[in-house]
């Protein structure tokens, strides 16, 4: 190698991927989910019996892990520990289909965990310590930055699904970044406590937002009775697309055709945590697939509702 062969210092050099190509790029948070379910009601304070399971969850895992099921290959730009919880974590991704071979691995961070507790009555409470995801920072965008995904001058131009676990300093980075300009980008809160984190993508000409109708009202600074004027408001703040759902109420699209509104199928309600999240890749599928705009939305509604009747497993 002669001396013009050689990398320069400034330029970064792509890291080496084995792994399958991508269809769809998962950017956020990927831990171990502790939920503890009851079949029983609860108010606080209660204590009943029940059962305690760990799995893979995180918004971001959770909208891949859906992806899956439409036969879509995600990639997940995430940050583990280099701990046996996180060399766990990744095996139990692999094995579901999902490419971690850009995934940030920290060697000084912990792997996230989320802790719930479920009943018949719904979430009773939950806790998110996605903490190393906040402290990675920007250093879990580097394979869209620097290759061998994408580079600011090539950038990435399919679908990415983009969850408000990340700090609300590189959400506003990630809005005026070139990395993401040609990108379909699809945004979802990680919890109504993180709804606020999403403003600076609110005007982002490509982007599509997925949040139930409390998350859109603290996105607005108010609240709206139902999904369909929650839709509305958002397009009123100047939001490209948005899909607003309210539990077993009507959910709406409001997009450049206008709005749309839909009641999802009635089910008995077995769990509820990563709901929304298979409502947002579903639809997603669903689009990538050519579904017409009625049809994908309708396709959405009927996996969530799977997915909270318990017919889809964990």
């Amino acid at each position: 190698m002669n001396e013009a062969d050689e990398p320069q210092p400034h330029e970064p050099q792509p890291r080496a991927s084995a792994g399958p190509p991508a269809d769809i790029l998962c950017i956020g948070s990927v831990l171990w989910d502790v939920i503890g379910h009851s079949a029983s009601h609860m108010k606080i304070g209660a204590d009943v019996p029940g059962r305690i399971t760990r799995q893979p969850g995180g918004v971001a895992l959770n909208i891949a892990l859906t992806l899956t099921h439409f036969s879509l290959t995600p990639a997940l730009l995430t940050v583990l520990g280099q701990d046996r919880e996180g060399r766990a974590l990744a095996d139990a991704c692999r094995a579901r289909g999902l490419v971690m071979d850009h995934a940030h691995l920290s060697e000084d961070l912990p792997t996230d965990r989320y802790m719930a507790i479920e009943a018949a009555n719904g979430l009773i409470a939950a806790i998110a310590d996605a903490h190393s995801l906040e402290a990675a920072g920007a250093r879990i965008l580097a394979p869209l930055r620097e290759g061998p995904l994408a580079t600011t001058a090539a950038p990435w131009e399919g679908p990415i699904a983009l969850d408000g676990n990340l700090t609300e300093a590189l959400l506003g980075e990630i809005a005026a970044d070139p990395a993401f300009a040609h990108a379909d980008l699809r945004v979802a809160p990680a919890s109504p406590g993180k709804a606020a984190r999403l403003l600076p993508l609110l005007a982002h000409p490509r982007a599509t937002f997925y949040v139930n109708r409390e998350e859109a009202g603290i996105l607005c600074a108010e609240s709206f009775p139902d999904a369909a004027r929650a839709a509305r408001g958002l397009k009123a703040r100047g939001a490209h697309r948005v899909l607003v759902t309210d539990g077993a109420k009507p959910c709406a699209l409001h997009d450049e055709e206008g709005l749309l509104t839909l009641a999802p199928p009635e089910v008995l309600v077995t769990r509820v945590t990563g709901a929304g999240d298979t409502f947002m890749a579903a639809h997603i599928a669903a689009e990538i697939r050519g579904k017409a705009r009625r049809a994908a939305l309708e396709a959405a509604l009927e996996a969530a509702a799977r997915h909270v009747s318990g017919e889809t497993p964990l």
